[in-house]
């Protein structure tokens, strides 16, 4: 069926030439007629085999050489050598040469661009995850010293101390997570995980951040199984802990963090919600994009844009569905759908 396709695709390219053709093939027919009446009619039938044979070969002459000379041309796509260009040229008419010649330039010379930005980018994606490594042992000395000189500082000292040092820690782990989202290889493990202790136990991990700006932590529902990475899932999770500390102000009373289970139609659900400032409507569709902070990062100069970000990209690849609630004074809700697994 493409073959029969391709093959009126060159009869319609080529209409001109064959129009031109049965018009001489008529004229001579007339002179056949006016010279030749006796044998007319086997003039005739000649010259119309002659025709349908010039036709037929010609279109099937035409067919193999734009066959090959369209496998030439993805090959040069593909990889845009001298060779291929070389080969290309070959199987193209001769007029099309000097714009195949200039096509390969153009080619080679992106191709060496976005080779040399490749190498760059791996380089700094390498110098950034060594940087990472080697910021973490000052942040170990740092836990060291916290945990062995505890009576030579006083509880106040030690409380900030140990939220400086959260708060760096949380922001090399985004920083981690930020170039392993871009990796081709992820090391995910998916696992049976109990969804409310497992976000009891991350809470703990951010509780001198949350002490910090006076939060109240809430659990509700029951304790459900879902199937996921442990890692990923925990950093989710930080993120949206970090986002709610983040947009604390001064007007609240008391914040509040609250976490709860629920079953929907056999889908397993995590409500995640603050009662912060909240996000105005025009702002809910852009909140997952990068760098972008809206009315509400107004209110801290800590807003980067990132942390919705790359919840968002670490959900893709938990495939878990992310859905926002919000209005302006009436908090910040997020909830995770996990995947049904049997």
């Amino acid at each position: 069926m493409n073959r029969f396709r391709r093959i009126l695709d060159y009869i319609y390219a080529y209409k001109y030439w064959l129009l031109m053709l049965v018009c001489t093939n008529l004229l001579f027919i007339f002179f056949a007629w006016l010279a030749y009446p006796e044998t007319f009619q086997v003039l005739v039938g000649l010259m119309v085999i002659f025709t349908i044979t010039v036709s037929v070969l010609s279109i099937f002459i035409t067919f193999h050489k734009e066959k090959a000379m369209e496998d030439a041309f993805h090959e040069f796509l593909l990889e845009p050598t001298e060779i291929n260009e070389e080969r290309l040229c070959k199987v193209s008419p001769r007029m099309t040469w000097p714009y195949i010649w200039e096509m390969g330039k153009v080619f080679r010379s992106y191709e060496k661009q976005l080779n040399d930005r490749t190498l760059e980018l791996a380089d700094y994606e390498n110098y950034i995850e060594g940087w990472v490594h080697e910021v973490k042992k000052p942040l170990s000395l740092m836990t060291l010293v916290l945990d062995n000189r505890r009576d030579e500082m006083s509880p106040l000292v030690r409380k900030r101390m140990v939220h400086v040092r959260d708060t760096m820690h949380r922001d090399v782990e985004r920083i981690l997570y930020f170039a392993r989202l871009k990796a081709v290889h992820k090391d995910y493990l998916f696992e049976s995980i109990n969804l409310l202790a497992f976000c009891k136990k991350t809470v703990t991990d951010y509780q001198s951040i949350l002490e910090e700006s006076n939060f109240q932590v809430e659990f509700h529902g029951q304790d459900v199984e879902v199937v996921s990475d442990r890692k990923g899932l925990a950093f989710i999770v930080g993120q949206i802990i970090d986002n709610s500390v983040k947009h604390v102000t001064q007007s609240q009373e008391q914040p509040v963090l609250r976490f709860e289970t629920v079953r929907e139609n056999d889908a397993i659900l995590l409500i995640v919600s603050d009662n912060g400032p909240g996000v105005s409507r025009e702002d809910l569709p852009f909140i997952f994009d990068k760098g972008f902070t809206g009315k509400r990062g107004s209110l801290t100069k800590e807003a980067t844009g990132m942390g919705l970000y790359l919840v968002h990209k670490m959900a893709d690849d938990l495939a878990i569905e992310l859905n926002v609630k919000s209005e302006i004074g009436k908090g910040f809700t997020l909830v995770l759908k996990f995947p049904k697994v049997k």
